[in-house]
Parts: C-alpha cells; structure tokens; sequence
C-alpha cells in the first residue's frame, strides 16, 4: 500500500481488497502478512517475472509461470480469499460489475 500521504498509481477500493486497472479489480496482497515475508515473496514474484522475458525454452517459461503463480497465491493476490467476513472474490472483475461501481463512479 501506499505511503502516508502519498496516493497509489492506481485507486485502491475502500476496504483495501482490491486496486483498479482501466477498470478492472485486481486483488491486493494479504495486508497481514509479515513484512518481510510479503518483502521476500514480492522479490520471487519478481524474479519469476524476469524468467518469462526472453526466448527462454518452454520449459523454462512453464517453470517460471509455476513460480508466478505460487507467489501470488502466497501473496494471497489469487486462491482463497484473505479476508474472513464471507464476501465473495470480485477479483479480474469489471468494477462496474460490482458493488465498487458506484465508489469508482464517484473517482471521476
């Protein structure tokens, strides 16, 4: 999340679950974890990614893929929901889909 006082490159929903691009919901990563976790998972996330650039062998790029895919969920950015108040996942939604519509309506 963002610094006191400085705002996000993209708006985050009210209840910090989710961030909006060309409006779609995006889920945010599981504010609970630790940071140094989080921190460590973001640098795996990250090297991954780096895997996928290039003309690296299938296999490479399916390997690497696999890595994306663990640290998001880890991250908890896909898989089950962090949050425990039963509210369903809205996430790679159009927010005007959602019950976000109005609060991304009043952004503009």
């Amino acid at each position: 999340m963002a610094e006191a006082g400085i705002p996000p490159p993209h708006p985050v929903t009210p209840d910090g679950r989710y961030f909006v691009v060309r409006g779609r919901l995006w889920r945010m990563a599981n504010p609970a974890l630790p940071a140094s976790e989080r921190q460590a998972l973001v640098q795996q996330l990250m090297d991954a990614r780096r895997d996928l650039r290039g003309r690296e062998p299938a296999e490479v790029r399916a390997a690497a893929r696999q890595r994306v895919d663990e640290a998001k969920r880890a991250l908890g950015e896909r898989g089950p929901v962090w949050w425990y108040d039963g509210a369903p996942d809205y996430n790679r939604r159009m927010v005007k889909n959602t019950p976000y519509a109005a609060w991304f309506a009043g952004l503009e």
